[in-house]
């Protein structure tokens, strides 16, 4: 056999052996069943059309209906209507259902003040989810290539990243599946040119102000060139192991978070030591070293997995503001705070770590007055004042501040030491002297408790019972004549506590507004 002919038969095994490649990555990852409707993304280029047709040439051998999805991106005029065109006359000619969209991305990146291709990306993906959504298809897939994966590798370690980032693209996020990662985009374009299927080209492609088009036209030539010629399959390797050890890693950090993490309407909370040992002392048999670095990558984790969750709004985390939060347990400093990209504040509250979004409708988020409401504090930040105008029965005093409401009851006082249980949370209703206010805490409070000898400061008594400096900003107490006669949580003013002559008692009750 001659070269020449020998060389043609190996061609035409590998575009044989290409379904097949295809059919296999299917099947090891279980992305489709048969049955299942599946759309193509097709905007028209070579790897995209090179997808359909494979996919249309395994369809009956998978089960699957297919269908043909496309997003116009308003981006390029005159070409990008024409890609749409193209990519609508495909899916006629083959009798397959065209899903459609289209948006002015330039406009709507300008009004998000973001990136254009991440702005992009997100339209488009939004409008994959919408039709996986709306029961229109199963899945959606995407034809990402072992050079995108590559490339996308090479992208994240020149900006910087850790494992999650190694991991680039992944063979399945949700609906959206990738069966391409493992080939290579000239094989795609061969398959093509042997069936004589056209594609259309993205001039965009070639613009090499963008960092993509650099590494993919001038840095990983070089590198298949005077470094290692399978440069894209080792990259593509190195994805898939970082992938598997992130998903070990991932259900790690999950077990860590269920058991370690307090889970509040106003956000999350975890203790310092938690946080700086996640798996306590005597858990983790290392070296001192091993366990030191052991302790710090699983506390980053814990950090990342908790701001996920709560962040409002999109804001990158980076490896700097996750040793900003560990740094800011370490310092020991109660009452010190940060702020995170997302609208997640963090506050060091005596031994824990509070996380607050700015999404929680709590009365810390919703009290943000502004500065000076009371001037001789700046630092206050719930400031109110309700008089309270109490009837022969109570009275009811609502607190917007803190979302919620007190219910001041008048109640016959029992004379019988045996039914007393309300003794030390109950006032003489007949000592009170107007005007009765209830109002926030303000530095220099202080009354004498019943049951001491002496006034104590709420400061001190905030302490002992470990109140956070921004649950004290907002403490409820009530004050009779200017003097404080009761603070939530504490016991009622000696003064004006029931006697045996006491008639009448005011009970004070928080509840639900």
């Amino acid at each position: 056999m001659t070269r020449a002919r020998k060389g043609a038969a190996g061609a035409r095994q590998e575009l044989e052996a290409l379904p097949r490649t295809v059919l296999n990555a299917l099947r090891k990852h279980g992305t489709v069943r048969a049955g299942e409707r599946v759309a193509v993304a097709v905007s028209g280029g070579a790897d995209s059309v090179a997808l359909l047709l494979l996919l249309e040439e395994l369809r009956d051998r998978l089960g699957i209906v297919l269908s043909v999805v496309h997003f116009n991106h308003k981006l390029r005029g005159r070409a990008a209507d024409a890609d749409e065109k193209f990519v609508a006359k495909m899916a006629a000619a083959r009798g397959l259902i065209f899903h459609v969209d289209r948006a002015n991305v330039a406009v709507e990146a300008k009004k998000a003040r973001a990136n254009v291709e991440e702005t992009a990306r997100r339209l488009r993906y939004q409008f994959f989810e919408r039709l996986a959504r709306d029961g229109r298809v199963d899945r959606v897939a995407v034809a990402h290539t072992a050079d995108d994966q590559a490339e996308t590798v090479l992208a994240h370690i020149l900006r910087g990243t850790g494992m999650a980032g190694l991991g680039g693209i992944h063979p399945v996020a949700g609906a959206v599946i990738r069966p391409l990662l493992g080939v290579r985009r000239a094989e795609l374009r061969a398959f093509l040119r042997a069936r004589r299927q056209k594609w259309r080209e993205d001039a965009t492609n070639l613009d090499e102000t963008r960092l993509r088009a650099r590494i993919r036209r001038r840095l990983l030539p070089l590198l298949e060139k005077q470094f290692q010629p399978a440069t894209v399959v080792h990259l593509a390797k190195l994805a898939e192991l970082a992938r598997e050890d992130e998903a070990v890693l991932g259900a790690l950090v999950e077990e860590r978070f269920a058991t370690l993490v307090e889970r509040k309407e106003s956000g999350a909370k975890i203790r310092v030591a938690d946080l700086l040992e996640p798996w306590g002392a005597r858990d983790f048999t290392g070296k001192c070293s091993e366990k030191k670095e052991g302790f710090v990558a699983l506390g980053k984790r814990l950090v990342r997995r908790i701001v996920k969750q709560l962040k409002s709004r999109t804001g990158q985390i980076s490896s700097g503001h996750v040793e900003a939060v560990l740094e800011l347990a370490r310092q020991g400093q109660s009452g010190k705070r940060l702020i995170l990209p997302g609208d997640v504040e963090v506050r060091h509250e005596l031994d824990a770590l509070s996380f607050l979004s700015a999404r929680c409708d709590t009365a810390e988020r919703k009290t943000q007055p502004s500065r000076g409401g009371f001037r001789n504090n700046p630092g206050l930040t719930s400031v109110y004042e309700y008089e309270v105008m109490l009837g022969s029965g109570g009275a009811v005093v609502r607190v917007p501040e803190l979302g919620c409401a007190f219910r001041l009851r008048v109640i016959d006082w029992p004379r019988e030491a045996r039914e007393t249980k309300l003794e030390g949370v109950a006032l003489d209703r007949d000592r009170l002297r107007s005007p009765l206010v209830l109002r926030n805490w303000r530095p220099g409070d202080a009354y004498r408790p019943a049951g001491h000898s002496r006034p104590h400061k709420l400061k001190r008594m905030f302490l002992e019972k470990r109140v956070s400096r921004w649950e004290r900003e907002s403490w409820p107490v009530l004050t009779s004549g200017g003097s404080i006669v009761w603070a939530r949580g504490f016991p009622v003013a000696a003064e004006y506590a029931p006697t045996p002559q006491t008639q009448a008692g005011l009970v004070i009750a928080e509840v639900r507004d």
